[in-house]
């Protein structure tokens, strides 16, 4: 499963279960973000655990971009046996604040950072 843009790429790496998100998810509402909700449903759906969010090249993500990871991971709550991995990057600023709001969704979330 994968989207890729001239601006971003989504995939989802079966084999290492995790969802990479890089680039720079620019989107203009819900609607442009529908691609990658339905991806990332499709990986709930599978319910691989672990489970990793590798954000660590996604180098924005908008209020839209922020909200779809957002439910995401109230997604991934309600499958109890997955166990979510969200890997960020200390390098890029708008991560640090917005990557721990997500553990106030999920409080057994494992949060990583590469710096």
């Amino acid at each position: 499963m994968e989207i890729t843009t001239e601006k971003y790429s989504v995939q989802y790496d079966e084999t290492a279960q995790t969802v990479f998100c890089r680039g720079a998810l620019r989107l203009a509402g819900m609607e442009d973000y529908a691609p990658i909700v339905q991806l990332l449903e499709q990986v709930v759906e599978v319910a691989p655990s672990p489970l990793n969010l590798n954000l660590q090249e996604l180098e924005f993500l908008n209020s839209s971009g922020i909200n779809v990871i957002s439910k995401f991971v109230l997604k991934v709550r309600g499958k109890e046996h997955i166990h979510l991995i969200v890997q960020g990057s200390t390098e890029i600023p708008w991560q640090e604040k917005s990557l721990k709001n997500l553990q106030r969704l999920m409080p057994n979330l494992e949060l990583v950072w590469d710096t």
